[in-house]
């Protein structure tokens, strides 16, 4: 656009300058004036349009998520109303449950049979792609069953509107989420709990002195994403969060990834000792953080993770029987086993 402009500018300034008497001065002059304006008045139109276009894009997207976007819980399963002490024990057992995203894809978990007692801490362990997530989002039913079910203190969850299955479950992301408000607000935004409570859970997450110490304290302004607080500290606000909710399963997807080791010792015995007598399920990328674990849950390929476990026949024509045994343990029993995929995974870990 600014070479055509300038070629235009410069035909029009050669026609003014070499036409002597056919056009007046004051006419050269208003000529000149308006094809230099005109070189800017294209490219305002030009970037004018160039928005409204792509305004219009995300009209286009939006009419196409609200007319084709398929929401929640399309299946047509019975609903009934969540008894009110829902879950009171916390015990989650999985039967045949297979789960896919799509249509037309790979199940992702298939065929899982797994049963959690209540009060147990579980860690779910496994390489990249094993299916550890799937895990937690078929537990909060972000994406529905391609068969199978699961049970959480008998209930069939299918059964349970989402919202109250959501309510009732509680979630520590690996990424942690604030929102623009007041620290209380982030806490308890159904101003439900009294602000003793809020600075008891505050004191138990490590971050009562970094509140006490902000002008307004609990009414200090939150920006967006919580920019105003480091990364460890939204998740100890996070982790603050849950405590409030009091619920009888926990997930925690690597909570204390964004933490130093210190804070991260300090979290681990604070989760141990506020969640006691829960069922928390901890998605562990880094092994420590699960050899405390009542249980270990080894998975791969969206399967409960089998050991290879070999003893000598008396026979001479068979040297080897082979058996298959379900990696779901203490952690100190599957590390002993050496043919263990926990006990590779621990060694591997070691090395490196």
């Amino acid at each position: 656009m600014d070479i055509l402009m300038n070629i235009v500018t410069l035909v029009v300034a050669l026609l003014v300058t070499l036409s002597f008497s056919s056009i007046s001065p004051s006419s050269k002059g208003l000529s000149l004036s308006y094809i230099i304006q005109l070189s800017g008045l294209l490219q305002v139109c030009l970037r004018t349009g160039t928005e409204t276009q792509a305004k219009f894009t995300s009209v286009e997207l939006l009419r196409e998520y609200i007319m084709t976007c398929v929401p929640e819980s399309t299946h047509p399963l019975k609903v009934g109303a969540c008894p009110k002490d829902w879950p009171s024990h916390g015990e989650i057992t999985f039967r045949d449950y297979q789960m896919r995203y799509r249509d037309n894809t790979p199940l992702v978990l298939n065929g899982l049979n797994l049963n959690i007692e209540s009060g147990q801490t579980v860690g779910i362990v496994g390489r990249t792609g094993s299916g550890k997530s799937s895990l937690g989002m078929a537990l909060f039913r972000l994406v529905e069953p391609a068969g199978g079910t699961i049970l959480i203190d008998e209930v069939d969850i299918c059964t349970i509107s989402l919202e109250d299955l959501r309510t009732k479950l509680t979630v520590i992301p690996q990424d942690p989420v604030l929102f623009v408000g007041t620290v209380r607000y982030n806490l308890d935004p159904f101003e439900s709990h009294t602000d003793e409570m809020l600075w008891q859970v505050l004191e138990r997450t490590f971050m009562k002195d970094t509140i006490m110490k902000l002008p307004e304290k609990l009414q200090a302004e939150v920006t967006e994403n919580g920019e105003n607080f480091s990364v460890g500290e939204r998740q100890l606000l996070c982790m603050a969060r849950a405590l409030l909710r009091n619920s009888k399963i926990i997930l925690l997807d690597e909570a204390t990834a964004s933490m130093d080791s210190k804070t991260d010792t300090l979290v681990q015995s604070t989760i141990k000792d506020a969640f006691k007598g829960c069922t928390v399920l901890t998605i562990a990328h880094r092994l420590n953080t699960v050899l405390n674990c009542d249980r270990v849950l080894v998975m791969e390929n969206g399967k409960v993770q089998k050991a290879v476990v070999g003893f000598t026949s008396p026979k001479p024509s068979v040297v080897w029987a082979l058996w298959w045994v379900i990696e779901f343990d203490k952690p100190e029993v599957l590390a002993e086993k050496p043919n263990s995929a926990f006990a590779m995974l621990l060694a591997t870990e070691v090395r490196l």
